[in-house]
């Protein structure tokens, strides 16, 4: 994809995650009254190469909705972002007054060799944040390739679990699981997952979503 148009898209994306947060325009206003899920992440949240109607926060909220759960999911993906990136905009995360904030940071920091220290204590405050402003928080694991070393990917992916267990979340392993190796589910970058990759992303949110929310009456 060209320089020009990945900026463009990054530019837009942001844009319409804050007016979404703002709950600036029609369908936000309409959809005021419904508790919120926000999916809190990179470019693998934003839906980075393929329609916003095919990331993974689009295709979650038709499957709530075809399981009768009255949720709307708000897509606060910025491609690019590191955990840092989200900790600075974590207030329009929070404006949005979110009953669920699905995490999914670090990535970024990973692949950019970042202080794996400063990415946990991030991801803490992050976490810390969302729990005072009374948001159940889902954290995704993420994973490296292995050509960033034994020591530095083994700590990185600890990262996770122990939060997960000192903040008592619901964890997903990897958020890549069953996506990440796979052709047939990536983009040619090998990296960002494809519509359908998305679709084995999105179902396997909402297994782990279901228990946590109500059922409409």
């Amino acid at each position: 994809m060209p320089v020009r148009a990945i900026l463009q898209r990054l530019s837009t994306g942001l844009l319409l995650t804050l007016l979404l947060l703002l709950g600036i325009g029609g369908q936000a206003a309409a959809t005021g009254d419904r508790p919120r899920i926000v999916a809190f992440g990179d470019s693998l949240t934003a839906g980075l190469g393929v329609p916003a109607e095919e990331a993974y926060p689009a295709r979650l909220q038709r499957r709530l909705e075809e399981h009768r759960l009255p949720y709307r999911v708000i897509n606060a993906g910025v491609s690019g972002d590191t955990t840092a990136g989200g900790l600075r905009r974590l207030d329009w995360v929070l404006k949005s007054g979110p009953d669920v904030v699905i995490l999914e940071l670090g990535a970024n920091d990973g692949l950019r060799g970042l202080n794996l220290d400063e990415t946990k204590a991030n991801l803490e405050r992050i976490i810390q944040r969302c729990q005072q402003a009374s948001a159940t928080v889902i954290l995704a694991g993420m994973k490296l390739p292995p050509n960033y070393g034994t020591e530095y990917t083994k700590s990185f992916e600890a990262i996770y679990p122990s939060l997960a267990k000192q903040y008592r979340l619901t964890l997903i392993p990897f958020f890549l699981d069953g996506v990440a190796g796979l052709a047939s589910l990536n983009q040619a970058d090998g990296i960002h997952p494809t519509s359908e990759g998305y679709r084995v992303i999105a179902d396997k949110i909402l297994d782990t979503l279901k228990p946590l929310l109500k059922t409409k009456k």
